[in-house]
């Protein structure tokens, strides 16, 4: 049980924190609903949810059409986001936070699937096209473009090519992709602090080298 002291300090943390401007927003990509929780395409909500976990904060104030938090990451105040716009309209909230908070895209870090890569699979990159992902189609639409880092979370390929790809992103991992996804989230969170600190390099040989 904590002391008066410890209490205290962090209080004094809580409040000097939130007296710091938003540097960065963190965005998972993902769709709202139970009924998608577990799915490929949410894996950016996955890995965000666990960000908060690791730093103690609930991703749960409706705000920007997301669900937000702030959290101090690397001695960063950041934004965490979940967009609630479903995966197409992504963009929408992102571009409204971006805007409040006069955010330039390089400070817009953002986690979201890919089917490039297995699953337990990182890649950072510093920029790019959406590459076919349609968060990321509507995060360059709507901030006007390409010039943020994001970090791509493998979540496998289609079994066979004649596969549906809508019907494969919407899958649900099984539970050997699950612990795969999960022995990944300290690296991701190292990363990310990584790039908050300005060593993009240092975050693409932390993710990449595996």
């Amino acid at each position: 049980m904590a002391n008066i002291f410890d209490l205290f300090k962090q209080i004094s943390k809580s409040d000097s924190s939130s007296s710091m401007p938003v540097e960065y927003i963190i965005v998972g990509l993902g769709n709202p609903g139970t009924q998608y929780a577990n799915t490929r395409h949410n894996a950016g909500f996955i890995a965000i949810d666990a960000l908060a976990d690791k730093y103690s904060v609930k991703i749960d104030r409706a705000k920007y059409k997301a669900l937000t938090a702030d959290a101090v990451i690397g001695g960063k105040r950041v934004l965490l986001m979940k967009p609630q716009t479903f995966m197409n309209l992504s963009g929408e909230a992102v571009g409204e936070a971006a805007r409040f908070y006069k955010i330039d895209a390089s400070h817009i870090i953002v986690l979201s699937d890919d089917i490039s890569l297995d699953v337990g699979k990182l890649r950072v990159r510093r920029k790019g096209s959406a590459g076919g992902h349609n968060g990321l189609r509507s995060i360059n639409e709507h901030i006007g473009s390409e010039e943020y880092p994001r970090i791509k979370i493998g979540v496998g390929q289609k079994p066979h090519p004649n596969y549906d790809l809508a019907d494969w992103v919407l899958s649900s991992f099984s539970s050997d992709e699950q612990k795969k996804l999960s022995e990944q989230n300290n690296t991701v969170a190292d990363g990310i602090e990584k790039i908050l600190l300005g060593d993009i390099d240092g975050a693409m040989q932390l993710c990449n080298k595996k």
